[in-house]
Order: C-alpha cells, then sequence, then structure tokens
C-alpha cells in the first residue's frame, strides 16, 4: 500500500532544500541511481514510490533525519514546529554558508 504522506514530503523537503527535479536527478546519479525528472515527479505526485535504499539517498540529500516521524511511521514526542518564511530563510541561508552556520553554533551556545 502507498503512503501518499511520502509523495507530499518529498515534494516538501526538495523545495525546502532549494534543488531542482534535474538537480535531485543528478545527485542520484552520485549513488549510481538512475532516476530521470519524470521519475523524481512521479514519486512527487504519488504515481509510484521510491524503493527503501532510494528514498534513503533522498532523506540525505534533504537533510531528512527522522525518516519514520517525516513520512508519518511514528509520532513526534513534543509538539510540531512550523517555521515562518523568514525563519525558513534563516535555515537555508545556514546550510548554505557554513561561517554563518559556525557563528550561530557559538552565538546559541551549541556546540
Amino acid at each position: 500500500m502507498k503512503n501518499p504522506k511520502i509523495a507530499q514530503m518529498l515534494k516538501y523537503h526538495r523545495k525546502l532544500s532549494q534543488l531542482s527535479v534535474q538537480q535531485v536527478s543528478n545527485k542520484l546519479k552520485d549513488y549510481n541511481i538512475v532516476a530521470a525528472p519524470k521519475t523524481i515527479y512521479g514519486w512527487e505526485n504519488g504515481q509510484t514510490q521510491p524503493n527503501a535504499d532510494t528514498l534513503m539517498v533522498l532523506c540525505q540529500l534533504y537533510n531528512i533525519e527522522d525518516a519514520l516521524y517525516t513520512f508519518g511511521y511514528k509520532e513526534e514526542s513534543g509538539k510540531p514546529i512550523t517555521l515562518s518564511k523568514e525563519e525558513e530563510q534563516i535555515v537555508m541561508a545556514c546550510r548554505k554558508d557554513e561561517e554563518l552556520k559556525r557563528v550561530l553554533v557559538r552565538l546559541l551556545k551549541l556546540d
């Protein structure tokens, strides 16, 4: 049985990672996974689903740390966090800029 949340979350996290479908297709080749853009669109529209190995690689590409939670196979222990557009932009900027990330980690005393 297909899990509709997989399609929804794959599309959401690809866009959150600011990757085009073509970029994902190209990155998958680095893992010896051949997936044409049409295939990736099929995954994101729920027509088909990637196999388990491909799904784990996509989680890595999209920085999904908890696949079971993300795809609805387990509940979160705390309250869900919804980011504003501004917060999403800050997160994305930190993902792109290691120096900014180091400064924020130091500022927030996370190290």
